[in-house]
């Protein structure tokens, strides 16, 4: 739901009917490698090329990509307007723009946004101009997981009067907040880049205030709406207001912005825990990358929707953005869908994890990237908490303490409003010599130290804690903790969805496997992603998700496993951040009378199991069993069924490959060039089971308006290009990504296999 304080014209409009904001991201020639080709953006390179069998310059950390240098090139039209900029939402990394041959800005941290201002170097005489930027993450490794290279996201081309409104200068608040009416607070900032003292008027709904802007200066006015009977914004009821602000000169609106926000009130404390709108809420987090799996770094706002529904659909209510500022497209869909949101500048600062990280730019770049996040990021309802990094290495160094005041005094500079976290850890006996760190932080952030809250409970009994990583075996301690000691506020795993890079960590294997965790011994050269996620690439939820989702959420009531036998494929070893391989499946041929664990995973108090119509046992379940029936099955086909509180699921055995099922997540892609369709593909038997060892190659293509963008399955072992049309089918499931064109029409997406050909419709609208 979307309500307006005002009405006046939509964002992105002047008054006049003239956009002033305008996509950039079609029609560039991209150069890498010594090849030329035409390009949309977002674009990343490296997910065009594909890991390369463990030889990439990016290592263990970026999936075995190549990284490099590439160059951007487009030409436009002068556009009208006294300003002119371009806005990059994102560049990996080491950005140089240039126009019409002159250098026109720069930028080094590959996941702020950044403007630059254009207007000096156009030609006014009605000829083209060029723009070039030119990316370079040939500096490797710079990155612990995968980054992607180029202009991965959106780029904006901004035309203004030389007084305006500023970039990201209409901030809005909620100071206070009852059922009754809320206090709506509406700061705005007006620049005047000209050379002359002016006087202008901002009219916020039926208020107007003065603003005399002094040359090459700027100028705040604030101003207090009342909203009566205001609903309030929470994950479960995302309601959300629009701001609307005019800039007036002489009577005529020059310049507006329209921004959302959410009205709500929320606090941390060691009593009472994290309270949204006046009601305790417990944190079921999960810790996000940055990427977006088949398409990679390319920030696809389709893609960014998609992934904060899947982790809503996986009954998290929070997201940390880890290690890094997230895209605008992200937050929106938090803001809409209903999802809270740590907010995450950095990975490490000054001793450096990798030889060409933040490290090497901390120092001239941390206040702009800081601001360039909260200045964005602040009028997002979703956002509770700034983090302003993670595990830093210098962190038995007395400096830490200075290093992290400074960063939430940047913060600070830009928003009050929330708490500042930082994710400490310590990777021997050392922790409690980290206090005067912890002093700094509202806030502190535990990665894998949860079992050290009650010691660190009665020597600091107002430190609010929240564990922002945690081993995804380790869900029902970190349930039943937060649960119950309310100074512990939530739980954040790692992670919520598999990622590339950080090669093979939460990987199980088999005797003979190349042993070890993801970092020992220079990685495992043969995976290019990580495994560790509650929901894999392809957006399947395995059973770990929907037995965290259990734990935390009234809705998931009855769900049914069952874990690999141990020597159905071989002797099975798990590492730190895996579980044991458990699937929905009952279909081990060859293990015939032989023994198979069952998980039903309820808080119903009771589970009966069948097996083909035939009682299996009875178990009671509560806390003292965590929530699970686990039986002991000896294995013979047929269908497994479990019954507790008039519920029921079940598990068949499924037959011979007979065909392949497509399913696409939306029928109709917007004709805009940008939207996506994630088609799900499935290798099913005769009466519709997915064969759940199915691996068979396909052969994809796409036909009329949209083109295809990716087709791959889940095995991060797989090192076919995730943009190739060839694909292998893994547990019986692909995915295939389709992109839309700029013309209305059909799109056919057609899969090609040993199986019967398999086809989907998908339409395209203006």
């Amino acid at each position: 739901m979307l309500l307006s304080i005002c009405l006046m014209a939509v964002l992105g409009m002047m008054a006049n009917g003239k956009e002033n904001r305008q996509l950039f991201d079609f029609g560039w020639q991209f150069t890498h490698n010594g090849k030329t080709i035409n390009v949309d953006l977002p674009h990343d390179w490296d997910i065009y090329e594909g890991p390369n069998s463990g030889k990439g310059a990016t290592g263990t950390g970026g999936g075995w990509f190549e990284g490099g240098k590439g160059e951007y090139r487009k030409t436009f039209a002068t556009p009208e307007g006294e300003l002119v900029k371009l806005h990059f939402e994102g560049v990996y990394q080491h950005a140089e723009v240039f126009v019409n041959g002159q250098k026109a800005g720069q930028h080094a941290y590959g996941y702020t946004p950044f403007t630059v201002d254009v207007t000096p170097y156009l030609h006014h005489d009605k000829q083209q101009n060029e723009v070039v930027v030119r990316v370079d993450n040939s500096q490797q490794t710079n990155c612990r997981w995968y980054s992607g290279s180029g202009i991965y996201r959106h780029v904006w081309l901004l035309t203004m009067p030389a007084l305006h409104i500023a970039e990201n200068g209409v901030f809005v608040t909620t100071p206070e907040v009852s059922a009754d009416k809320a206090q709506v607070r509406v700061e705005v900032t007006v620049v005047n880049e000209s050379d002359q003292n002016r006087n202008a008027s901002v009219a916020v709904g039926s208020q107007l205030l003065m603003a005399s802007v002094p040359a090459h200066e700027s100028k705040t006015v604030t101003t207090t709406v009342f909203v009566n009977n205001p609903q309030l914004w929470s994950p479960e009821s995302p309601t959300l207001y629009e701001a609307n602000v005019e800039l007036k000169e002489a009577g005529a609106t020059i310049d507006q912005q329209t921004v959302k926000y959410g009205i709500r009130s929320f606090s941390f404390d060691a009593e009472q825990g994290f309270v949204l709108n006046g009601k305790k809420v417990l944190i079921n987090g999960a810790c996000v990358h940055h990427d977006d799996g088949l398409v990679g770094a390319m920030a696809f706002d389709a893609a960014e929707i998609r992934k904060v529904r899947l982790m809503k659909e996986a009954g998290f209510n929070l997201i940390r953005t880890s290690h890094n500022p997230t895209t605008r497209a992200f937050l929106d869909a938090c803001d809409s869908i209903g999802m809270l949101v740590i907010d995450e500048a950095f990975d490490g600062w000054r001793t450096q994890k990798n030889p060409f990280d933040y490290s090497t730019v901390i120092d001239s770049c941390y206040r702009e990237d800081i601001h360039a996040m909260v200045l964005r990021d602040r009028n997002h309802p979703s956002v509770i908490s700034w983090s302003i990094g993670n595990e830093v290495i210098e962190r038995k160094e007395i400096r830490v303490v200075y290093t992290a005041r400074k960063m939430k005094a940047a913060i600070l500079e830009k928003d009050t409003t929330r708490p500042v976290t930082e994710a400490l850890c310590a990777w021997d006996s050392d922790w409690e010599i980290y206090d005067p760190h912890a002093e700094v932080l509202d806030v502190v952030g535990y990665n894998y130290m949860i079992f050290k809250h009650a010691s660190d409970h009665q020597r600091d009994p107002k430190r609010v804690i929240w564990q922002t990583e945690s081993y995804p075996r380790d869900a029902f301690n970190n349930w039943a903790i937060t649960n119950d000691f309310p100074y512990v506020v939530g739980d954040i795993v790692w992670t919520g969805l598999d990622y590339l890079g950080e090669s093979s960590i939460g990987r199980y294997y088999y005797d003979g496997e190349r042993a070890g965790e993801h970092y020992i011994g220079g990685g495992h050269p043969e995976w290019h992603g990580a495994y560790c996620g509650d929901v894999d690439i392809t957006g399947w939820r395995k059973p770990i998700s929907h037995y965290r989702e259990m734990l935390w959420n009234a809705k998931e009531n009855l769900y049914m496993a069952v874990r690999e036998p141990n020597g159905y494929f071989g002797n099975i070893k798990e590492t730190a951040w895996s579980v044991w391989p458990t699937w929905e499946s009952w279909t081990w041929k060859g293990w015939e009378g032989k023994p198979v664990e069952v998980e039903v995973y309820t808080k119903l108090p009771e589970v009966k199991l069948y097996l083909n119509d035939q009682l299996v046992g009875t178990k009671q379940v509560g806390r003292d069993t965590q929530f699970k029936a686990v039986f002991s099955v000896p294995y013979q086909p047929g269908t497994l069924r479990a019954e507790a509180g008039g519920q029921t699921v079940t598990l068949s055995t499924a037959g011979e490959p007979a065909r392949l099922r497509l399913t696409a997540d939306k029928r109709t892609l917007k004709a805009d060039g940008q939207d996506l369709a994630f088609v799900t593909v499935e290798v099913i038997d005769s009466k519709g089971n997915v064969c759940p060892e199915a691996a068979i190659p396909c052969q994809v293509s796409v036909s009329g308006q949209g083109r295809l963008m990716a087709a791959a399955s889940a095995d991060l072992k797989d090192t076919e290009p995730y943009t190739s049309s060839q694909l292998k089918t893994w547990k019986g499931r692909a995915m295939i990504v389709v992109r839309s064109s700029q013309k209305a029409g059909k799109t056919s997406v057609s899969v090609k296999s040993s199986l019967p050909t398999a086809n989907i419709s998908i339409a395209q609208k203006k």
